[in-house]
């Protein structure tokens, strides 16, 4: 059985629908340019911008201008209207049909534009207050035209959409359902652009992945979907197959991935072996190729360990679309599945000058026939993942399901006075550098790990709502009081909502299987189940399961505010399953 892709949906800066993005891509036309939309100062970043505005995007989507609706929404009900449309899915028709999608952002882009009048009015309440990830794909499936489908969201920063489709696929082999839509939503935000910025990271200038003269990324935004079926049921144009996957955890840096590369590297090697071929069976691999010193040479030693002197034309497209962050992954999927229809290579457009430490990326190829293909996404905290695509239907039988999972330990933290006894496990000089939550988080995981007698598990699940919302508030708060200069990277370095899942599997030196769910109070159900597959499958002994959500002053008022439960200070709760 095969997991066939059956319809695809794009839009970037390098065009809104496959038809345009194919166009961008056989003319090496870039999508790279200056900020227009974004209400920045740094109007000196080259940004990858979608060209339509957001009542452009709304009037595509028959969605009145005065509806307040974040960027990031707007941007995936685009994609998914055409991924739909393309696979000539009908909803109506199939009762069994799963969204999984990824983002980090969310909503940022309205919580940006209120954030200084929470306090005052209670007008913009609701609106902030559906920022999360997991509102923010229930309203993509809304105003994309399957409101009411079962949803999931996974937010592992830039490896987040592959890890999505990866998610689907499993939906689809476990007979979970019948129709899969996976893929990603970013849009643009105040947040994570001077979040970046505060790293060192962006260029000013047009990024030039693997050159050796280049000096950081160009941030973008945009959407992808793919529609995936069982090939049995599939009954129309098929763009290829999902051959295999690979995740793992380079559980290095929160920031940096390690000078050799292990997560990539794990990461693609699984895939491969997932799909039952030698690294020789690969015609191209997307690659991550962000431009930054580190991500280049880290992915290039990598790449040089897997395939040696056989090396298949390697390239990046961000070059075209900027870094799309949580969407990077399927958007590059597309435009793998394009270039696998359309007999071509990329050409990673902004190369020049060839670096020692880096391999040598294609300019671009025509003519060529793409079999199959190997797509890298990897995220903050070395959440590395990587997709296998294939034209022939995969021969090999997906992972079969024979053993069962208990819980060897759960452990609750549900108070700041327990954070004291992370002191047994962590010098205090540390524990000062973490958020409340992740301390938290941390002594929870530490002591269910303890009680089970086992020094770091085999993968690393974790599920949240708000991700880290004391840093990101305060990063926000910074950001809105005092502009967009100065801003502490710290912050930023910890409001992303896989913050957690990297820091457990850096402080176990946990190399295996590393995803963050957030779909609201559905987070730990879907954690829970992706962590029994593991072990059904065999590909884990132990998963450590963690559930993390903390509250604010700032919160819990506008949640009195709003009549809602009042939330909790802080809650991290740690399930260890086994082997039985």
């Amino acid at each position: 059985m095969g997991i066939a892709i059956t319809g695809i949906g794009v839009i970037s800066a390098i065009g809104n629908g496959a038809d345009a993005t194919l166009a961008s891509l056989r003319q090496k036309q870039s999508g790279i340019g200056e900020v227009r939309h974004l209400p920045t100062c740094h109007r000196g970043l080259p940004v990858g911008e979608v060209d339509d505005s957001d009542n452009e995007l709304k009037h595509g989507l028959g969605i009145a201008e005065d509806t307040e609706v974040s960027r990031t929404v707007l941007l995936g009900a685009t994609a998914l209207h055409e991924a739909i449309a393309d696979a000539g899915i009908d909803k109506a028709q199939c009762q069994r049909m799963v969204l999984v999608s990824g983002t980090t952002v969310g909503g940022m882009d309205v919580t940006e534009r209120y954030f200084g009048q929470l306090a005052e009015s209670d007008e913009h309440l609701q609106p902030v207050m559906s920022h999360d990830c997991g509102s923010s794909t229930e309203a993509t499936a809304r105003y994309g035209g399957i409101g009411g489908v079962r949803c999931t969201t996974v937010s592992t920063a830039c490896s987040s959409a592959l890890n999505a489709i990866a998610v689907g696929a499993e939906l689809l082999s476990r007979g979970e359902a019948d129709v899969v839509i996976a893929g990603g939503s970013e849009a643009l935000s105040l947040f994570h652009l001077n979040g970046f910025n505060s790293l060192m990271i962006l260029s000013q200038e047009r990024c030039r992945p693997f050159d050796a003269v280049r000096n950081g990324l160009n941030l973008g935004e945009g959407a992808a979907y793919v529609v995936m079926q069982r090939s049995d049921d599939a009954t129309g144009r098929v763009y290829g197959y999902v051959a295999g996957y690979g995740n793992a955890c380079d559980a290095y840096h929160q920031t940096a991935s390690s000078p050799d590369g292990e997560g990539a590297y794990r990461a693609m090697s699984e895939a491969l072996a997932m799909g039952g071929v030698k690294p020789e069976d690969i015609d191209y691999v997307n690659a991550h190729g962000t431009a930054t010193e580190n991500n280049d040479s880290s992915e290039s030693a990598a790449l040089r360990r897997l395939f040696g002197d056989a090396m298949p034309p390697v390239s990046s497209t961000k070059g075209y679309t900027g870094h799309t962050t949580s969407a990077s992954g399927a958007i590059e999927v597309v435009i793998s599945l394009l270039a696998m229809q359309h007999g071509f290579v990329p050409a990673n457009v902004g190369y020049n000058t060839a670096d020692i430490a880096c391999i040598e990326p294609s300019m671009g190829i025509e003519g060529v026939s793409l079999r199959r293909v190997l797509c890298n996404s990897f995220g903050f905290g070395g959440n590395d993942s990587s997709l296998l695509l294939s034209l022939d239907e995969p021969k090999y039988p997906w992972p079969s399901y024979s053993q069962s999972a208990v819980v060897a330990a759960d452990v609750v933290i549900d108070n700041s006075e327990s954070l004291a006894e992370l002191r047994q496990y962590i010098p205090v000089l540390e524990t000062r550098r973490m958020g409340k939550l992740l301390k938290a988080a941390t002594l929870s995981s530490l002591q269910a790990l303890r009680k089970a007698g086992i020094d770091a598990p085999d993968a690393v699940i974790a599920a949240t709502r708000w991700g880290m919302l004391e840093t990101s508030e305060r990063f926000l708060s910074d950001m809105c009081q005092g502009g967009e200069t100065m801003l502490k990277p710290s912050l930023f370095m910890q409001s992303t909502h896989n913050t957690i899942a990297s820091a457990i599997a850096i402080r176990t030196r946990c190399q295996g299987y590393n995803i963050t769910y957030s779909h609201g109070s559905a987070s730990l159900d879907w954690a829970l189940d992706d962590a029994r597959r593991l072990i059904a499958q065999g590909k884990a002994r132990s998963v450590l399961v963690g559930l993390h959500d903390e509250s604010t002053p700032m919160f819990a008022d506008i949640c009195r505010r709003l009549g809602c439960p009042m939330p909790y200070e802080v809650y991290s709760r740690s399930i260890l399953l086994t082997t039985d």
